[in-house]
């Protein structure tokens, strides 16, 4: 799927239409509902673990 790109450790992971829409629409409902956040055409999150 095109729409969302995950690594981990630096390396790409394949992800099938399920677990990359779930992905997609956890996070999106997640910044939906902070304040301030109207529309989303992109994101990017980083960080180490």
């Amino acid at each position: 799927m095109k729409d969302i790109l995950v690594k981990v450790n630096g390396e790409k992971i394949q992800l099938t239409e399920f677990p990359a829409e779930f992905i997609k629409n956890s996070i999106c409902g997640m910044l939906r509902s902070l304040k301030g956040v109207k529309e989303i055409n992109d994101v990017e999150i980083r960080f180490k673990a």
